[in-house]
């Protein structure tokens, strides 16, 4: 058994993929409509869905907006470096929630941001955890 993939409703599939590939050089794997259904689906990630976990994007092309509710937590991606990862997403105007540092309690170098739809994305140094 392995995970295949994290899917999260966005307001926006172009939005998203763009933000997924502009500040953590993710690729679009597949992408499909399905006009009878209403509905696009967008997978994105660092290598093919056999052998990688991916994130799956779906666009409900009759919903506007979405309530995330309060059991999801976050996605979580490693990185070489936190800070310079974090000043990169600054230069390209991404929102940063919580500057690179250790985290409470422990060592572990971490940084949070957020996406178009306002999901948190955990970055977390190699090496540090």
């Amino acid at each position: 058994m392995r995970i295949l993939h994290t899917m999260i409703r966005v307001n926006n599939l172009d939005e998203s993929i763009m933000f997924y590939k502009n500040f953590f050089g993710m690729k679009v794997l597949r992408k499909q409509d399905y006009p009878k259904g209403k509905f696009s689906l967008a997978f994105i990630g660092y290598g093919e869905e056999e052998s990688s976990t991916v994130i799956e994007l779906t666009y409900n092309w009759d919903t506007i907006k979405y309530d995330h509710g309060n059991a999801f937590g976050h996605i979580a991606l490693e990185v070489d470096d936190a800070y310079e990862t974090c000043a990169e997403i600054k230069k390209k105007g991404g929102k940063i929630l919580r500057n690179p540092g250790p985290m409470m309690h422990g060592t572990t170098v971490i940084a949070f941001i957020e996406d178009p739809n306002g999901y948190k994305i955990e970055l977390i140094q190699k090496g540090t955890f």
